[in-house]
């Protein structure tokens, strides 16, 4: 029976449940894409190019692990934990003697996997450049199509696609960057694979050259294993994990009867698609980026769209108020009602909620690959659509609907039917004839007041307040980016939602301090007061998700900013070279500082790494410990930085911190690829934000990374930027630059790093927007009554107009002040944790502009709707029934 009413009271009231349908539509498009993105981290794909003619692979293991304990009560707990590292792990050589005399093996292929980047005029496109042993091209497998195969030190085979784009040609002359010092080869032949690769540029050199430049004697990358005719690849990687004495399977990975087999800490197993994340290790870290980006993303938008959506219903039922009062006064208890507009806002939600997950698939997919191009996701995983994230988005939507819709009928379901009537013709009549009498307060009006602001949604208000408060409090003490980021945005919309349930109380507030100016306006002026003050509700219900848009806009475009220039400031003052030698390519190779040193320049190389220290990741530098006083000055308040070797360390006050460490302590950490280490701490900075958390030799952390080319090199000399260009003019793409030039560099790298963030706010920006103009559109709609007994009272459709933009503009006003109350709260609890002082970064024009588009998008969807309104004649809509 409910049911039936529901469906009708939906048909026939189309185009009053138009609002509330958008923004579940929208909400429900939102969770969808950012569903699509969590599930692409979770089972995504990644497929191998460089393996595809190995069924079996055997690699390293990139993971950290840890394995916890505990006996309580008589049981013992187990508990294994796992974290992957930043560099490509390598296996010993003399593992392929072990693998060669496994039952089923046909051949073993060692594989050597290393920078090489060929330095042309038009690149290698999207592609990354690895270089290989011409040994180990079966794996793949590439065959020449033309020339002959690498035999002396200085020649080299390219793959046909990079042939092709950079109009290269047997015999031709092509110059590589690799991980040693530019060379010049001689191109003998060209290669073409027979399996498509799409993600990467390959270049073959003699055995003995890429054992140079791979830099890891005795070391391998992988082993590609071929079976023997009549082996399976399931049957070989069993026999394989039982030659290698391995067969306890790690956490994280899966069991002996799943593709992946890890085989201890040093080695694993893989066949089928779990070949892909051992060649693009990358693809495999994101993941877990992916992972974290889809469910920040889809927890804020969830908790925004039923803010939104709350608000939407409140005017819904609003405006529904006479309706609803009479079936309270003709016997409807109040469980009926919230039965009734339950059922209505299920309904709506569905609808939705379908409409919704179909548009927020190919959105997802956009925003994939919005993702790809700004780098932050690379294109060899595979985005990935399911059932669920839909079915998630259609249930969410549905919830959220009947959640709204139930908080929405709290009041009207519980009132007596004689006042639900009274306030019902309060508010069908505060609108025209009282407000006409400037000044003047009507019983009614006084009703609709009271109405404004429960005990219930007081006490509401003020937990949310305190709660947000409380969260500003917490993100003031949070020192890592990881760890403040969530709690920056919860914080925003937490104090946004208390904004929400304490809207009347503070619009009434507002009221109070514009109504001096806004009544200077004249009559419309004093309308406008009259109905700001009447109508506190329905103005609050308006200005919180204008409140939300400022507030949350100002959040994401200056977070960045805040904690960008608090880092170059102290990597500015840090910095004490004369000259800073950086690169457009992959790095400065270390011949280059040797060739400054050979002049008796001061020299610091700087290599950048990311390293563990038990499963918790720091970033972490190389430098070059001779002379680095002279270059570089991280601030050292214990210590000393003479002591710096190989067997040492410096680490950051808040390194020291967390890890409770002081020179003369021990650190024991696990470098780029995988390689414990124990050290001795010598020193402790404050310039940890500038130059990372931790500082260790250079040629440690060369040995132990992928790119062991230097980020920067800075330089103290005498001699002129004219001197150092010429005595580097042998290296391809290096520049000398003053340190000035260098920080504006750093700069542009990282607003490119900062694109990921707006992009991934962007969305809910948008929908925030688009809610703005819903809400208001909404609210103008349902005064059309209103409207219409003040053209019969007198009152022009131009000065009705102008009632309505001294609304809007009152409420942006009032949504101006508190979004960029809770942002500038907000930021500088951000800034006071991440860089001990309150110095957001706060750009006044991008400020202004954000309250300028807020302002517009307020007059624009007040003026569309008043116009419609406007143009039916007044007295058609006075004697129409509601």
């Amino acid at each position: 029976m409910m049911l039936r009413y529901a469906l009708r009271s939906v048909r026939a009231r189309k185009a009053g449940f138009l609002g509330a349908f958008l923004s579940l539509m929208c909400a429900a498009a939102l969770i969808t894409a950012c569903g699509t993105l969590l599930d692409t981290g979770l089972r995504g794909t990644i497929r191998t190019e460089r393996y595809a003619a190995s069924p079996v692979v055997v690699s390293a293991d990139q993971y950290v692990h840890r394995t916890t304990v505990k006996h309580k009560k008589g049981k013992t707990k187990v508990k294994h934990k796992a974290k992957p590292i930043a560099e490509r792990a390598w296996l010993p050589e003399s593992l392929e003697t072990t693998l060669a005399r496994t039952p089923g093996v046909a051949r073993v292929t060692p594989e050597l996997t290393f920078l090489a980047q060929p330095l042309t005029p038009v690149g290698t496109g999207d592609r990354t450049a690895y270089g290989h042993s011409w040994d180990s091209a079966a794996l793949t497998p590439y065959r020449l199509v033309t020339g002959s195969t690498p035999r002396a030190a200085t020649d080299l085979v390219i793959d046909r696609d990079f042939a092709l784009r950079a109009r290269l040609r047997p015999g031709d002359r092509l110059t590589v960057q690799s991980t040693q010092a530019p060379r010049v080869y001689r191109i003998t032949g060209i290669a073409a694979p027979t399996t498509p690769v799409h993600h990467q540029t390959s270049l073959f050199f003699s055995a003995g050259e890429a054992r140079r430049l791979a830099a890891h004697p005795g070391q391998v990358t992988a082993f590609g294993v071929l079976p023997a005719k009549g082996t399976s690849a399931y049957r070989l990687r069993q026999a394989i994990t039982t030659a290698l004495h391995q067969p306890t399977a790690r956490p994280g990975t899966a069991t002996s009867l799943s593709p992946t087999a890890p085989l201890g800490s040093t080695a694993q197993v893989t066949s089928g698609d779990a070949r892909g994340p051992v060649e693009f290790l990358d693809a495999a870290t994101a993941r877990t980026r992916l992972v974290s980006i889809g469910g920040a993303m889809g927890g804020t938008s969830l908790l925004v769209a039923v803010l939104v959506v709350v608000g939407t219903f409140v005017l819904s039922v609003q405006q529904r108020h006479r309706e609803l009062a009479l079936l309270r006064a003709v016997a409807a208890t109040s469980g009926q009602i919230r039965r009734l507009l339950g059922r209505e806002a299920l309904i709506v939600g569905t609808v939705a909620g379908v409409a919704g997950a179909l548009l927020g698939l190919p959105l997802g997919g956009w925003l994939y690959d919005r993702f790809v191009a700004v780098g932050a996701v690379p294109a060899t995983l595979q985005h990935t659509t399911g059932v669920v994230p839909p079915l998630a988005a259609l249930v969410a939507t549905a919830l959220g609907a009947w959640t709204a819709a139930r908080v929405a009928s709290r009041r009207i379901s519980r009132i007596r039917p004689a006042q639900a009537l009274a306030e019902a013709e309060a508010e069908a009549g505060a609108g025209a004839e009282a407000r006409t009498k400037a000044g003047t307060k009507s019983t009614r009006t006084r009703l609709t007041a009271r109405a404004g602001l429960t005990r219930g949604r007081l006490l509401a208000g003020l937990v949310l307040l305190a709660g947000g408060v409380v969260l500003v409090a917490v993100l003031s003490k949070l020192r890592t980016e990881p760890a403040s980021t969530p709690v920056t945005f919860l914080a925003v919309v937490v104090l946004s939602t208390s904004v929400a349930l304490l809207g009347p109380l503070l619009v009434k507030a507002a009221v109070l301090v514009l109504r001096g100016p806004v009544r200077r306006s004249g009559p419309t002026g004093r309308l406008a007061t009259a109905n700001l003050r009447g109508n506190a509700v329905r103005m609050a219900s308006v200005a919180t998700p204008l409140t939300l848009l400022i507030g949350m806009t100002c959040t994401v475009l200056f977070i960045q900013p805040t904690l960008g220039d608090a880092a170059r400031a102290q990597a500015r003052e840090g910095v004490r070279a004369d000259w800073v030698v950086a690169s457009q390519g992959p790095g400065v190779p270390a011949e280059a500082a040797r060739q400054l040193r050979a002049r008796h320049d001061i020299v610091t190389e700087v290599v950048r790494t990311t390293v563990r220290v038990g499963l918790d990741k720091y970033a972490a530098q190389g430098v070059t410990p001779a002379g680095l006083t002279r270059t570089w000055d991280p601030d050292v308040t214990a210590g000393s930085l003479d002591g710096l070797t190989e067997h040492t360390a410096a680490v950051s006050e808040l390194a020291a911190d967390q890890l409770h460490l002081k020179p003369g302590g021990t650190l024991k950490l696990t470098l780029g690829d995988g390689t414990p280490a124990t050290l001795t701490v010598v020193a402790v900075y404050a310039r940890g934000l500038g130059f990372g958390d931790l500082t260790l030799a250079h040629d440690l952390v060369a040995r132990h990374v992928d790119n062991p080319l230097a980020s920067s090199v800075l330089v103290s000399t005498p001699r002129t930027q004219t001197q150092l260009v010429t005595t580097l003019r042998e290296f391809p793409g290096v520049r000398v630059l003053a340190p000035t030039a260098a920080d504006s560099l750093q700069a542009r790298r990282q607003q490119a790093n900062a694109e990921v963030n707006y992009l991934a706010m962007g969305l809910v920006l948008a929908f925030t927007a688009i809610a703005v103009v819903n809400t208001l559109a909404m609210s103008v709609a349902e005064r059309v009554r209103e409207f219409a007994l003040l053209r019969l009272a007198g009152a022009t459709r131009r000065q009705v107009l102008r009632m309505l933009r001294i609304e809007a503009l009152s409420v942006v006003l009032l949504a101006a002040a508190l979004g960029s109350g809770i942002a500038l709260a907000v930021l500088a609890a951000f800034s006071i944790g991440m860089t001990g002082r309150a110095a957001p970064s706060v750009t006044p024009l991008i400020h202004v502009t954000i309250v300028a588009v807020g302002t517009a998008l307020a007059l624009v969807a007040t003026a569309l709707p008043g116009r419609a309104v406007l143009r039916v004649r007044a007295v058609t809509v006075a004697t129409a029934r509601e």
